[in-house]
């Protein structure tokens, strides 16, 4: 996430409710309706039954208090607003107390097709329909409670494992592969690429190669995992994460396969 951000945070009212603009509104439809037909047709099985489930508007952005009543009655999840950047600690506290944090403000125009820290489509359009699932609401929040009792140090490890899955996860469908993280579902750019690009490396679920493998947040990525199935995550949450951050940390990373990110100053 970067460190700086030209986004502010949009306050709720007393009731929850944000006030969003008819030009912010225009961008939620606008991205919606852009991005749909590819979610149609390379998101796996679990995120479109959660979007049915969600049936989130199209023409406007979303009430984080309308979601929360969907969630809660499914998987006893709710979806709290919070400012675009907050820090790790607080990130895995929520999700140990099954509340997802969401950004409360959307992209503006310049940055319709890409934007490098989460924003209100990104957080409600990408994140909540996996959290109608019991299976993924199960392994967010045991993520939420490892980043609890883990140190510090180990944030940046652990924080992988969510990456390459609930963020950028891949998942077999018969012989198909589908895009299942909520990075993907929200992307204009990297859905695509992460599905039908021949330069993607496409690798096996593995929990110790996940911890080992770094990432960039502001490119597409070049590595992808592979679940065989939502139960290899179910499976996950049955592990000893702090014996296996140990485990990555002694064998140490792999070699990025990405350009290192240049800083230029002004």
């Amino acid at each position: 996430m970067p460190k700086d951000t030209k986004y502010v945070a949009k306050q709720p009212d007393e009731n929850g409710f944000i006030a969003y603009s008819d030009a912010e509104n225009a961008v939620w439809r606008d991205l919606v309706a852009q991005q749909q037909p590819s979610v149609n047709a390379l998101a796996a099985r679990a995120f479109l039954e959660g979007q049915k489930k969600l049936n989130l508007p199209t023409d406007r952005v979303p009430q984080c208090v309308e979601v929360s009543q969907v969630l809660t009655d499914l998987t006893g999840w709710k979806v709290e607003p919070v400012p675009a950047l907050i820090g790790f600690s607080r990130f895995f506290k929520m999700l140990s107390e099954c509340t997802f944090p969401a950004a409360s403000f959307i992209r503006d125009r310049e940055s319709f097709d890409y934007i490098e820290e989460p924003d209100i489509f990104h957080e409600i359009y990408g994140h909540t329909p996996l959290l109608t699932d019991a299976r993924f609401a199960k392994f967010s929040q045991f993520i939420g409670k490892t980043g609890l009792v883990c140190d510090k140090a180990d944030y940046a490890w652990l924080i992988r494992l969510y990456w390459f899955t609930v963020e950028f996860g891949l998942i077999k469908e018969g012989e198909t592969i589908k895009a299942l993280g909520s990075g993907l579902a929200s992307s204009p750019s990297e859905l695509g690429h992460a599905i039908h690009e021949p330069s993607v490396v496409r690798k096996p679920f593995d929990v110790i190669d996940i911890l080992r493998t770094p990432y960039r947040i502001d490119i597409n990525q070049p590595i992808y995992f592979v679940l065989e199935s939502v139960d290899q995550l179910l499976e996950t949450c049955q592990r000893d994460l702090l014996a296996d951050i140990a485990n990555a940390r002694s064998l140490g990373l792999h070699a990025p396969t990405y350009p290192e990110k240049t800083n230029v100053s002004e």
